[in-house]
């Protein structure tokens, strides 16, 4: 049986003060969708049904949504999800095999979760950090650019820890001191 999904009173205010900031209720449909992503975790069949219900906006519309940006996990996933880029400037510098180390590492392929729960993997298209490749987005979040298999260790222990990584800045050479 499906799991049901509602939201609560403090919820649909939240939910009211975001629809508030557009013209119709079907442009507040992306934030609407992170807000029940953050919140269930997901934004699976049911999220989408009840994210629907709650704006009235077609159940296709929202699923459309949802299926077109990688961002909005249409399953439950794992406490870490690891997106990676394999778009062609990542592929040139190496992003699929960074994909295949890290598969080799926690022992699951692209579009799996490791049984513990703690890790999902992605291959995905372009993070639009193609000058910072091979790299991949940690839950929607940070991103970890220049990519190697230490570096891959070391996220992996740090995430296992209950780390998350630090933002890490990549200055473009024109605006580094001295150019």
């Amino acid at each position: 049986m499906a799991e049901t999904y509602t939201f609560d009173a403090k919820d649909l205010a939240e939910i009211e003060k975001l629809t508030a900031k557009y013209p119709e209720k079907q442009a507040a449909v992306l934030p609407v969708l992170w807000y029940a992503q953050d919140k269930f975790g997901h934004s699976d069949p049911a999220v989408q049904k009840l994210v629907s219900e709650t704006l009235g906006v077609p159940e296709a519309h929202i699923r459309g949504v949802v299926s077109f940006y990688t961002q909005f996990y249409d399953k439950p996933m794992g406490k870490n999800v690891l997106d990676v880029c394999t778009c062609l400037s990542c592929q040139v510098c190496g992003g699929y095999d960074m994909l295949h180390y890290i598969e080799e590492k926690l022992g699951i392929k692209a579009g799996e979760t490791t049984p513990d729960g703690q890790f999902s993997l992605q291959s995905v298209e372009c993070l639009g950090a193609c000058g910072y490749a091979p790299m991949l987005q940690v839950t929607n979040d940070k991103f970890v650019n220049h990519l190697t298999r230490e570096k891959v260790d070391k996220l992996i222990e740090d995430l296992k820890a209950g780390n998350k990584p630090e933002f890490e800045s990549n200055p473009m050479p024109q605006h580094e001191k001295g150019s």
